[in-house]
């Protein structure tokens, strides 16, 4: 066995982390807890103040050592609140309320932002029922590791360090000291894109006819859901009647991909616009895959519907392009379609698979394994088979480790949606190609759909619901727990080079 040295990384770290290094996070979290806990405080307020300090205590212990463990907590509790109010007797427009499993998916679709439905969202639901499936897509689209540092600072009235760690987990960030105002980024970011669209998409339902206040109501209701790349839709018949409506669908294509690149993306192009060559190379990367991806989608798309009689082949040619540009941007997250998914051809769904697998950019409302994912794994094919040492782009060289990350959220993807494909083709009678397609939209977080959902028995449900959890909540944590546990090692062991191929 060969031994290498330790090398000091002092010229390589600022001084803020040479000090985070050499000082335990518990270290932090007992200092902190011991000065709140010497200054004064009227009496009637002790117990509450050590309730709260004991609970400050906890969570910077589960922060530091379980972030995984948090992340998922924390998701599991808003679905659970989201689920209680959607059983509430006045949350559906029926006196009979919808099934547990109904109404487990559709809180979990929601927090999830899927859009995968087994009971029509427009005429099931009441008006308070739509209110909390908003509030859940909302929440849901703000992302678990974000959701987790806000509720450390609600506590803590400020971002320790383990709060930035969980942060930067989510939103790719790798300066400690921009946590904080890269959180605040995330939300102002969500609710200027909500009101935009808002704004949009307003004077188009007012033309309805429907009511001012109903038409308020269904344009901030699909502006949230566009953004969030949730897929539910509030209009009755969904988007079938606008497939040649220009002012609904393109806003629609423009605001999914808005919500889809990223919160990073989106503070690097407001900081640099007028600066593309000093743009991140994350920024480089996701736009670049993600723009050649939609046209990509658009062009097979059109190729493979384009005399379809009951999709592209009855529409005129400029609703048949409009369709053809929504197509390459619903697959990445959004599920919204004003083409009947069910009746598109086997090719169509196969192209839809692969692309709704990829996704949009990491630390966004998109789902999928992402398109910095899937570009890393690109770049190295195209390395090895130049024969190059290093895998490199835009003027830079991708650390090693980075595409052990990337292969391991793509396993870990591609296994989770084999197992469940096995699962649901033995508890129902539908074809692989249809199974598939469900599978991948759910684990993607897409809500693309053949129409199949509503029918499925109870337990194939369960395992979608699993599904739509774990592809939300899956890749991000176990790159924060593969992250964390990264490790330099004295002791290396002798390298031989095992046959490939």
């Amino acid at each position: 066995m060969s031994i290498r040295r330790k090398h000091s990384a002092s010229s390589e770290r600022s001084s803020h982390s040479d000090d985070f290094a050499a000082t335990p996070l518990v270290q932090y979290a007992d200092e902190s807890l011991a000065t709140h806990s010497a200054s004064t405080r009227p009496l009637a307020h002790e117990k509450e103040t050590t309730r709260m300090d004991k609970f400050r205590a906890w969570f910077v212990s589960q922060a530091r050592y379980s972030p995984a463990r948090l992340a998922l907590g924390i998701f599991a509790l808003i679905i659970a609140v989201i689920t209680g109010l959607l059983c509430l007797p006045f949350a559906s427009v029926s006196t009979r309320s919808a099934s547990f499993v109904d109404i487990l998916f559709t809180a979990v679709s929601a927090v999830c932002v899927t859009g995968l439905t087994t009971v029509d969202t427009a005429t099931h639901w009441t008006v308070f029922g739509q209110v909390v499936i908003a509030m859940g897509i909302m929440i849901g689209g703000l992302g678990v590791m974000t959701l987790a540092s806000i509720l450390g600072f609600a506590v803590s009235r400020h971002l320790g360090l383990t709060q930035r760690m969980l942060a930067a987990q989510e939103t790719k960030s790798d300066g400690l000291g921009q946590i904080t105002g890269l959180l605040k980024a995330v939300i102002a970011t969500s609710l200027v894109g909500e009101l935009l669209l808002f704004l949009v998409f307003l004077p188009r339902f007012l033309t309805m006819g429907e009511g001012v206040l109903h038409s308020l109501w269904e344009a901030l209701f699909m502006a949230i859901s566009v953004f969030n790349n949730a897929g539910f839709v509030i209009l009755v018949g969904g988007l079938a009647p606008h497939v040649s409506d220009w002012w609904m669908l393109a806003p629609i294509a423009l605001g999914t991909f808005t919500g889809a690149i990223g919160f990073p993306v989106i503070q690097d192009l407001a900081h640099r616009w007028r600066t593309p060559q000093k743009w991140a190379l994350h920024t480089k990367l996701t736009l670049s895959v993600y723009v050649s991806l939609i046209f990509i989608g658009a062009v097979l798309f059109a190729l493979t519907e384009w005399t379809n009689p009951e999709t592209l082949g009855a529409l005129p040619v400029p609703s048949r392009i409009l369709n053809a540009l929504l197509s390459g941007v619903n697959t990445r997250s959004s599920g919204l379609s004003a083409v009947d998914v069910g009746v598109m051809r086997p090719q169509t769904h196969f192209v839809q698979d692969i692309l709704m697998m990829i996704g949009g950019g990491s630390a966004s409302t998109a789902g999928g394994v992402k398109v910095t994912t899937f570009a890393i794994l690109v770049l190295a094919v195209i390395a090895e088979a130049r024969g190059d040492q290093d895998i490199e782009t835009f003027g830079r060289r991708i650390a090693p480790s980075v595409v052990r990350l990337a292969v391991a959220v793509s396993l870990l993807g591609l296994a989770m949606v084999a197992v469940s494909v096995v699962i649901l083709l033995s508890l129902t009678n539908y074809s692989l190609d249809t199974i598939l397609f469900e599978t991948i939209s759910a684990f993607a977080t897409v809500g693309l759909s053949t129409g199949i959902t509503a029918t499925l028995p109870p337990l194939a449900k369960y395992v979608l619901i699993a599904l739509m959890f774990a592809g939300r909540t899956g890749s991000m944590t176990v790159a924060a727990a593969l992250a964390l546990r990264e490790r330099s090692r004295v002791i290396r062991m002798p390298e031989e080079r095992p046959i490939i191929g």
